[in-house]
């Protein structure tokens, strides 16, 4: 109460709070005496609204996302995210702190046991089940005195969960603003249940060419500067790029197919010190696989005998017929030329089964809820299989409302299984039946009804392979030709697009990239090349080769964009199809003024169509497209009334009422209006922070330091 009385002392600043939808974060420590936060630094990674964000505490977050998000997050990923946070925090901050809105200790405490991580861990949890704020509170002191370096993560935790805390204390404020009306459930029910038919005559905006409306570069600058907010314009680049990747030449493909066809059977080497020759046994003939995969292959020999499915899908259906012996290749798989042998198979080698369990009091890994004695599990399970094998009878139902065992969900599905995975009772019946048996056996677990659903053949597959990788000329001829593209483009006598097309190279553009992005269409994550477009020493026309991974890149810088609003020739696109639109739609009604809907259609040689059922909710007219502005009109009309020209998206209309036909009272409303209440909460998080970022001073220095 002492909050909302605040508040409401301070009646100014709470308009603009829920005017512009204002929340924040204060941090403050809870479990310790020690503070969190540090002063400014010289250096910042941003500044909101005069306040900088401390680049050493930055990094130091970043470092700590980064190891917890893992190496397949990269880091401006990591960078982005923590910034991005750390803005939020510093945006809403200062507001809160202008309220003087706070939360206590104990409101912490229940925001915790809120969240999954600590409410549904058992180690928080009390005999009943719930959430243990003593438990939680010990486990911290003991962090601190016996896992510094765990202790300290926590602290960056309890500031993240504080801001949370209050981020919903504050949230919560706001959403008990909002609301909804019966009159507005009603509203929201008759504007999807209320149906127009209609017929009416669209003259389509294409009608008009655009060859024939003249807009001015004036007027396209005067709809700019009429319409800032619109055309605002952050810091961006264009490049174009040569990419040279470093791939392998036919050639060298060639030589990696032959080099495995080589191995494929015995060779004759000449043996300086015995001065005789040797056999050296190939691939074909070798007694000793896994030492001979070893000394040639890429891929060493896996001995798992595995199903068709999970042999390589190009050449499954080939492997799986050879005789054990046989061998098949050379051929092209991926990026490895391979030669196969079947070393062995299993027939029948892999089971799908499914099973009931019906467990009884002190069987091993029993649910303790079963109270069943062994003879009445016994029973049960009789019972069942008597059930299973009726014809009419489904399996999957019966193990999902009777197994004890895990798989009930699924049906009591175990999926695909090897000889020796499952007790020995339960393998032995799986592997001695045929598919479709059904049996019942008893194991430690209890009694099982057993259904055999599959089997499969498992097959041991030695394979040969080698790498396909460009070779040392190759890669120095892709040096020498990056090389020479370059220095051709810096000397400035062809332009970088002649040259690239004398060559027969393709140039890929990148338009528009912001200082603080990583990946580039065709390049993948390639930073370097975004700090140097941004680089203020880097001028339009500049050149610069890169050394990529897996090649090179010959970059052009072709335009910057800078800070504000956007010139004529950018907004162009965006802009010239409005006017257009405003140019047309106001030559259409100037030559159709006062005419029936009859006459709309004759004179402009279109026809009168008709759509049905039509709703606001939904405002979509079938072969015009969404045109709320249309279905908006009718649903203000009276039924046999005719609306004048109205401008839409695609066209100018005409129409007329034909049917109204509302949809049927309902006692009460209230399900819509909380419908709308609830929608209206679920935007509460995201527009209040949104209208104040919008209303900030924010200086963006992430493309200073990464």
């Amino acid at each position: 109460m002492a909050i909302l009385e605040n508040i409401r002392k301070r009646t100014t600043v709470l308009i603009l709070i829920i005017g512009l939808a204002l929340f924040a974060f204060v941090i403050s420590g809870v479990f310790t005496n020690n503070g969190l936060g540090g002063g400014k630094v010289g250096s910042s990674i941003a500044e909101v609204n005069g306040e900088d964000i401390s680049i050493d505490e930055f990094r130091q977050k970043v470092d700590i996302a980064s190891r917890r998000s893992g190496p397949n997050v990269s880091t401006m990923q990591t960078v982005n995210q923590v910034y991005d946070q750390e803005v939020r925090n510093a945006i809403l901050g200062q507001q809160l702190e202008d309220l003087g809105i706070d939360i206590e200790q104990d409101q912490i405490l229940n925001y915790i046991g809120s969240m999954p991580g600590y409410s549904q861990s058992p180690q928080f949890l009390n005999e009943n089940g719930v959430f243990d704020q003593n438990k939680f509170r010990e486990f911290i002191a003991d962090l601190k005195i016996n896992n510094p370096a765990q202790y300290e993560l926590w602290l960056q935790d309890e500031k993240s969960i504080i801001e949370s805390a209050k981020q919903q204390a504050y949230f919560n404020l706001i959403k008990a603003g909002v609301g909804a009306t019966l009159k507005e459930g009603e509203l929201d029910y008759k504007l999807a249940n209320n149906k127009m038919d209609i017929k009416y005559v669209r003259i389509p905006f294409t009608s008009i060419a655009d060859s024939t409306v003249a807009v001015s570069k004036s007027e396209i600058q005067s709809y700019i500067n009429e319409h800032k907010e619109e055309f605002k314009q952050e810091p961006a680049r264009d490049i174009q790029f040569v990419y040279f990747e470093e791939k392998p030449s036919a050639e060298d493909e060639k030589e990696v197919e032959d080099a495995v066809t080589k191995l494929l059977d015995d060779t004759i080497e000449y043996n300086a010190q015995t001065d005789r020759n040797d056999t050296l046994k190939g691939f074909r003939s070798t007694d000793d696989m896994a030492a001979y995969l070893d000394r040639n292959s890429d891929i060493k020999f896996d001995t798992i005998y595995k199903a068709k499915n999970q042999l390589s899908a190009r050449v499954s259906d080939t492997l799986s017929t050879l005789q054990v012996g046989e061998v098949y290749g050379p051929y092209r798989d991926g990026d490895f030329f391979k030669i196969s042998k079947m070393m062995g198979r299993k027939a029948n080698g892999s089971v799908k089964a499914s099973h009931i369990l019906i467990a009884y009091e002190g069987a091993e890994r029993a649910n303790p809820d079963v109270t069943r004695t062994k003879e009445e599990a016994e029973q049960e399970a009789k019972r069942l299989l008597r059930e299973v094998k009726k014809s009419d009878v489904k399996f999957v139902e019966l193990a999902r409302d009777n197994s004890d065992g895990p798989s009930a969900p699924n049906g009591g599905d175990l999926g695909y299984f090897v000889e020796g995975t499952m007790v020995p009772s339960f393998n032995d019946f799986a592997f001695q039946n045929n598919v479709g048996s059904i049996g019942m056996v008893e194991t430690d677990f209890g009694f099982h009804v057993i259904k055999i659903d599959d089997k499969r053949d498992l097959f041991q597959v030695a394979t040969l392979a080698r790498e396909i990788e460009p070779s040392e000329e190759t890669v120095n001829t892709l040096f020498t030709d990056a090389t020479k593209f370059e220095m051709s483009t810096i000397s400035g006598e062809k332009a970088f697009t002649d040259l690239a097309k004398e060559s027969q190279y393709a140039v890929r553009p990148v338009n528009k990239i912001n200082a603080v992005d990583e990946n580039l269409p065709g390049l993948s994550s390639q930073r370097s090349i975004v700090q140097w477009a941004f680089n203020q020493e880097t001028n339009v026309g500049d050149i610069r080769r890169f050394d990529l991974p897996e090649g090179y890149a010959v970059v052009q810088l072709t335009k910057k964009y800078e800070k504000g609003l956007m010139s004529v020739e950018d907004a162009s696109p965006t802009v010239l199809p409005i006017l257009r639109k405003e140019r047309k739609t106001a030559q259409i009604i100037s030559a159709n003024k006062g005419k029936s809907l009859d006459d709309l259609a004759k004179d402009n040689n279109v026809s009168v169509s008709t759509a049905t059922a039509l709703n606001v909710k939904s405002p979509t007219i079938p072969g015009a497209g969404a045109e709320p502005a249309v279905v908006g009109t009718a649903y203000t009309m009276s039924e046999g009334e005719t609306s004048g020209l109205i401008e839409g998206n695609t066209g100018v209309f005409m129409l007329t009422v034909t049917k109204k036909t509302e949809g049927p009272q309902l006692d009460n409303y209230s399900t819509y209006a909380n419908s709308l209440k609830t929608i209206r909460e679920g935007r509460v998080n995201s527009d209040v922070y949104d209208a104040l970022k919008e209303d900030s001073e924010v200086e963006d220095n992430r493309s200073i330091f990464y």
